[in-house]
Parts: structure tokens; C-alpha cells; sequence
């Protein structure tokens, strides 16, 4: 079963970093596909950056060049870095699962089937 808990939110100035911890198990980073995704009030979740099982990255426009995907086999988890944080990335982020790895590139959130519980960031002037 796979199992996601996201961490790592917070309330921070414009211009700002943080990085969003996604906990999970081993085999579940070895051998989906995982991404982060986010969702502002009112509107659709969207994909942020995916990362496939042999750490092929794809990443929105708007982030990219200011937000990282990474994977830390030793501690099991998925770190979002994000630097330069503006008012528009405020929002509920969530981490995701798939074992396709195509459905990587297509940041299609409704193609994954896991999903951690979320965790607010929040950008302010």
C-alpha cells in the first residue's frame, strides 16, 4: 500500500524558501512515478514538478529555475525545494504517486492515484 505524508508548509514573505518533505516508503520512491502538485482556492489542481523512477525531472513553467524535486533514498522521501517564492504559489501542495512512469511528463493529476494529505503554503507581501 502506498502511503504519502507531506510536511513542510509554512507561511513565508515573497522571496522566500522552503522545501515540502513527502515521507514514503522505498520501494514506492525506487519505482513510481512522483510528483507535486497544487491546488489555490478556486482553482484546479495543477501539476508542479514530477521526477520518473530513474530521476527524469519535469517541471511547470512557472516554477521552473526556482523549484527543485529531489529524492533521498536514504531517508525515503520526496523534497520539493522551492526559492523565490511569489504571492501566486500560494496554495495546498500535494504529493503523488504513479507506477506509469509516461504519466510523468504530463503532470495529469487526475492520472495518478495516490495522494498524501496536502500542506499550505502560504506567500505573503
Amino acid at each position: 500500500q502506498v502511503q504519502l505524508v507531506e510536511s513542510g508548509g509554512d507561511s513565508v514573505q515573497a522571496g522566500g524558501s522552503l522545501r515540502l518533505s513527502c515521507a514514503t516508503s522505498r520501494s514506492t520512491l525506487v519505482a513510481y512515478c512522483m510528483g507535486w502538485f497544487r491546488q489555490a482556492p478556486g482553482k484546479e489542481r495543477e501539476g508542479v514538478a514530477t521526477v520518473t523512477s530513474t530521476g527524469s525531472t519535469t517541471y511547470a513553467y512557472s516554477v521552473k529555475g526556482r523549484f527543485t524535486i529531489s529524492k533521498d533514498y536514504a531517508k525515503n522521501t520526496l523534497y520539493l525545494q522551492l526559492n523565490s517564492l511569489k504571492l501566486e504559489d500560494t496554495a495546498m501542495y500535494y504529493c503523488a504517486a504513479a507506477s506509469s512512469g509516461g504519466i510523468c511528463y504530463t503532470m495529469n493529476a487526475p492520472a495518478f492515484p495516490k495522494w498524501g494529505q496536502g500542506t499550505q503554503v502560504t506567500v505573503s507581501s
